[in-house]
C-alpha cells in the first residue's frame, strides 16, 4: 500500500500513464477550476483529478485508491450540497467528459453516459417530442440524481427520475463493469435506484423516454401570504397529475421583470410544468393565476426543455439547506414560514415545497430503495449567504426553521441532505430498506471505499 495522505509525488504520473483520460493535478493551470464544485465555500485540494474517458479508466482510478488508502471522491455535475464531489488530499474520479448519448426515439429510449447534464439530455430528447424528468437544473449531471431518485418537474405524472431507469453500467470497489437490470444483478439495479453512490461508480444509463411533445408551463410570481401559499399547496395537490409545481416562498431579488416595489417583498416563486400543451394545459394553470393578481406570469406553451432557468457560470452559492417531507401545507405552516424568512438577514431565504402524489407514489415503497413513495410534499428550508464564517449563524437558523415544521413524516431525500450525520441517512432509508442496503453495501463494497457520500456503511460495519 502505498501513501494514504495525498503527499505521493508518483501518483499523478502512475495514473497519466494507465488511462486515456486526463490527469490533472497541483500546478497544472486548470487545477482551481477542475476541483471547483457548484456551491462555494468548499475548498478542498485533492493530490489528483482522473477526468475519465471509458469504463477502463474508472476501474484504473479505483484500484489506485483501493490500493494507497486514498479517499475517492466521485464527481458527475458536482452539485453536491455539502461537497462530495471533490476531497482533501485524495483522488477525484471526475465522470464529466464521459459524454456520449444515444436517443433511440423508436423505441423510446436513451443510453446516457454519467457526465451528460440534464440540459444537455432534455434538449436532445425535445428534438423527438420526448423527455426523461431529472430535476430542476440544466447543469446537474445525470449520474448523481439518478442514484438519489430525481424528483423533478414530471414527477407527478411519470415518477422519479428511478422509475424510468431500465438499466445502468457500473463498475464496482473489485474493478467489475457490470450491466446491472431488473434480470442481471437485480439487487444492485434495486440499490442504485435512490441508494446514492454508496455502491459503485455508474458510467451509463438506460432510460425510458416519455411523449412530451410540449408543456404549459414557466414561472408564475404571486404576493406571499397565508392564503395564496397554502392554496398554491391545495391548487397543486387537487390538479391532473400532467401538472407538477415546484414553488420557493422568498424575499423577491431586483428582478427585472419585477416592479421595484416589489423588491425584497416575500413572495411565491412558482415553477409549473403541465406535461401537455393546448387547452388542457391553460386550464390546468388557472387556479394557480386565480390564487392572487400576479406579479409576473411567464406560463406558455413550450418544448419542455423551455423549463430550465439559465444558470450564471459563476455563481456559487454559500449555502446551508434541510430538506424534509411533511403532510400538508396549510395557513399554521404558512405563517410559520412567513415569520421565518421575514426574519432573516441571509443573501437569500427560502423555503420550496413540492406537492407529489401521482405516479410516484403509485410504485410499491419497497420497489427500490427510494422508499418515501406514500409522502405527499417534499420541503426544503435554505439559506444562501456570502462568506463561510457566517455559517454556524445560518446553520442555526435553517436548523430552527426545519424545526418549526417538522410533521409526523420523519423522512429525508437523500440528494438534499447536507452532512447531518448518521441519523438522518438512515431517515433517508426507513425499516427493512436500511437493512438490504447494507447487505448489497456488503457485497459490492465490502470496505467502504464509496464512503465519500451519504454513506450506507456494510452490514458488518458499526451503523
Amino acid at each position: 500500500m502505498r501513501s494514504r495522505n495525498g503527499d505521493d509525488p508518483e501518483l499523478a504520473l502512475r495514473l497519466s500513464k494507465d488511462i486515456e483520460g486526463r490527469v490533472i493535478a497541483l500546478g497544472d493551470p486548470d487545477y482551481d477550476d477542475a476541483r471547483a464544485v457548484f456551491y462555494g465555500g468548499i475548498d478542498r485540494r485533492p493530490a489528483a483529478i482522473a477526468r475519465v474517458a471509458r469504463d477502463a479508466d474508472v476501474a484504473r482510478v479505483i484500484a489506485e485508491a483501493r490500493e494507497t488508502g486514498l479517499e475517492l471522491a466521485i464527481r458527475s455535475g458536482g452539485h453536491s450540497l455539502v461537497g462530495h464531489s471533490v476531497t482533501e488530499g485524495g483522488i477525484v474520479l471526475d465522470l464529466s467528459e464521459m459524454q456520449a448519448l444515444d436517443i433511440d426515439a423508436e423505441s423510446r429510449t436513451a443510453w446516457a453516459e454519467s457526465g451528460v447534464t440534464a440540459g444537455r439530455y432534455s434538449e436532445a430528447a425535445a428534438e423527438h417530442g420526448l423527455a426523461t424528468g431529472f430535476g430542476d437544473s440544466p447543469s446537474v449531471g445525470v449520474g448523481g440524481i439518478t442514484l438519489g431518485g430525481g424528483v423533478g418537474f414530471l414527477v407527478r405524472k411519470y415518477g422519479l427520475t428511478i422509475d424510468a431507469l431500465l438499466a445502468a453500467d457500473v463498475v464496482t470497489a473489485a474493478g467489475e463493469v457490470l450491466r446491472v437490470d431488473e434480470e442481471s444483478h437485480p439487487d444492485l439495479f434495486w440499490a442504485i435506484r435512490g441508494g446514492g453512490g454508496n455502491f459503485g461508480v455508474a458510467t451509463r444509463f438506460r432510460f425510458r423516454l416519455h411523449e412530451v411533445p410540449a408543456i404549459v408551463g414557466g414561472i408564475l410570481i404571486l404576493p406571499a401570504t397565508l392564503e395564496t401559499i397554502a392554496g398554491w399547496a391545495a391548487a397543486s395537490e387537487s390538479a391532473p397529475e400532467e401538472l407538477s409545481t415546484i414553488a420557493t416562498v422568498m424575499k423577491a431579488p431586483p428582478m427585472p421583470f419585477l416592479p421595484e416595489a416589489v423588491h425584497g417583498k416575500i413572495v411565491i416563486f412558482g415553477m409549473i410544468v403541465h406535461a401537455g400543451g393546448g387547452e388542457a394545459g391553460e386550464r390546468a394553470v388557472t387556479p394557480f393565476r386565480e390564487l392572487a393578481e400576479p406579479l409576473g406570469d411567464m406560463l406558455k406553451e413550450m418544448p419542455y426543455p423551455g423549463i430550465y432557468m439559465e444558470e450564471e457560470g459563476d455563481f456559487h452559492p454559500i449555502a446551508s439547506d434541510r430538506t424534509m417531507f411533511l403532510d400538508r401545507v396549510d395557513e399554521d405552516v404558512a405563517a410559520r414560514i412567513l415569520d421565518r424568512i421575514s426574519s432573516s438577514d441571509a443573501m437569500m431565504a427560502a423555503a420550496q415545497f413540492r406537492v407529489l402524489g401521482g405516479a410516484m407514489a403509485r410504485v410499491p415503497a419497497d420497489a427500490t430503495a427510494f422508499a418515501h413513495r406514500s409522502s405527499k410534499i417534499m420541503v426544503n428550508v435554505a439559506a444562501l449567504f456570502e462568506s463561510v464564517e457566517d455559517r454556524p449563524r445560518y446553520e442555526r437558523w435553517v436548523q430552527e426553521f426545519a424545526d418549526v415544521l417538522r410533521q409526523k413524516d420523519q423522512g429525508a431525500y437523500v440528494n438534499f441532505l447536507e452532512d447531518e450525520g448518521p441519523e438522518r441517512v438512515r431517515a433517508a432509508y426507513p425499516g427493512a430498506t436500511w437493512d438490504r442496503l447494507r447487505e448489497i453495501k456488503r457485497r459490492y463494497d465490502p470496505t467502504n471505499l464509496f464512503r465519500l457520500n451519504q454513506n450506507i456503511p456494510p452490514a458488518d460495519e458499526d451503523a
